[in-house]
């Protein structure tokens, strides 16, 4: 922005607004979630704060940029702001080394980060795109649970105690529908059922949720009725059932029957779906509570539900979740804690975009150009940034008109409509002469 001291008014040009002052990559991200209110989060977990080597920001974003960057040990993460001292001032951190960053994670509850990710998912939220594929009359959404297992080795991690021989965590997810946000998630040990954690959900009446074989309780499908939830999954196999009267509708393309159904002790009637899938030629059995959408909805919310494993298998392959760089039960929920944050960032970026990357090709971006002074805007759209050059930078090299419509110069092809534009008048003078290749500067 610059000031003019005739008409005593700030000016601001696109020039001007791209050649002026940009903060870091990682700061703009940072943005997102600033300090003070990262402090007002810390504050409500730690009222008393200990004094410390390293504070619990500076955790946090070494900790992020180790996601971002894809460091995965503790001198990556050092080594990775080591060269960047003077362009990382304006983030507040302090001087850390690898000890001091492993006694954080030690000793600094996880559950201030987990604080920091449901503060994150709330503005994503604001963000997301609605669900275009699902809209019901009562505006209820639909979320798709599962849980996947954090293998841990337990001659490293002994209180991770899964099975004989091998050691584990459960990360639970209820995603969203709409925009991949998850919605809710929970960390327990390995051991811990799916279906336990399922039973402490509360969802909001008229939703809908989507799930495998592995959450079969059909006492939490009579309480899932009753709260007025709408359910799909597959029926287990060699379930006992009591079959009913056929329902009748039109018959839809892979749909083999539609049919009421009864648990045994369980109050209420259910309905079952029988699909076949003709490009697989696999048939599916689903269940349902939902009496009321014709019988293709329910096998395309089922096969929706899909979208829970890509999500797993996006944040394994793509954020440091595999290797941890802490031996203790709260440096693994830190970690993984503050992988989500990481994942939220990236997709607040996306929703906020609106350009339809995906959030691995913003992830990328962001690797890419994580300490560079770069504004977001122009780094995922960088055509609509473009700085015009001046008519004293064309005098640095040589340039040529030929009868092709284009500019040859030293530095590569030129367009002579963009020459023409900058006021090259030589350029003109050479148009009239009708010269085949003439010098123009």
């Amino acid at each position: 922005m610059w000031y003019n001291g005739f008409d005593k008014k700030f000016i601001k040009t696109k020039e001007v607004q791209a050649m002026g002052y940009c903060s870091t990559v990682v700061g703009q991200l940072l943005r997102v979630f600033p300090r003070h209110e990262f402090e007002q989060v810390r504050r409500a977990v730690q009222p008393k704060k200990h004094r410390r080597a390293l504070s619990a920001w500076t955790q946090f974003v070494a900790m992020l940029v180790g996601q971002l960057a894809g460091r995965d040990s503790l001198r990556g993460i050092v080594d990775a702001f080591s060269p960047q001292s003077r362009k990382l001032y304006h983030l507040g951190l302090g001087s850390f080394s690898r000890s001091s960053l492993a006694r954080a994670n030690e000793k600094t509850p996880a559950e201030l980060f987990e604080k920091v990710f449901v503060a994150l998912l709330a503005r994503c939220q604001s963000l997301a795109p609605p669900n275009q594929k699902f809209r019901f009359k009562d505006g209820g959404k639909v979320y798709l649970l599962d849980a996947t297992v954090i293998e841990l080795p337990l001659s490293l991690f002994s209180w991770a105690t899964y099975r004989a021989s091998k050691g584990a965590m459960k990360l639970h997810v209820g995603l969203a529908a709409d925009g991949s946000l998850p919605s809710f998630v929970d960390m327990t040990a390995g051991r811990v059922h799916e279906i336990n954690k399922a039973r402490e959900l509360r969802l909001p009446r008229g939703s809908w949720v989507v799930f495998d074989r592995g959450y079969t309780d059909y006492q939490w499908y009579q309480d899932l009725t009753k709260d007025g939830v709408h359910f799909v999954t597959r029926l287990k196999r060699g379930a006992a059932v009591q079959p009913g009267a056929k329902r009748r509708g039109c018959k839809s393309a892979g749909i083999l029957e539609d049919r009421e159904i009864r648990f045994r002790g369980v109050e209420g009637v259910f309905r079952t779906v029988r699909f076949l899938d003709e490009a697989r030629g696999e048939e599916y059995e689903f269940v349902t509570n939902a009496v009321d959408i014709p019988a293709t909805t329910v096998a395309a919310l089922y096969k929706e539900r899909w979208q829970v494993e890509l999500f797993f298998k996006w944040i394994k392959q793509h954020l440091k979740v595999k290797s941890f760089v802490g031996g203790s039960m709260n440096a693994v929920r830190t970690q993984l804690w503050i992988a989500l944050c990481a994942y939220l960032l990236v997709a607040f970026i996306k929703f906020r975009s609106r350009l339809g990357q995906s959030i691995l090709q913003i992830l990328r971006l962001v690797q890419l150009n994580l300490f560079e002074r770069r504004d977001l805007d122009e780094l995922f759209c960088p055509e609509k940034q473009k700085i015009p050059l001046h008519n004293n930078q064309l005098s640095l090299f040589q340039i040529y008109w030929d009868s092709s419509d284009e500019l040859q110069g030293f530095f590569g092809d030129i367009r002579y409509n963009n020459c023409k534009a900058l006021g090259v008048k030589d350029v003109e003078r050479a148009e009239k002469n009708g010269s085949d290749r003439k010098s123009v500067v």
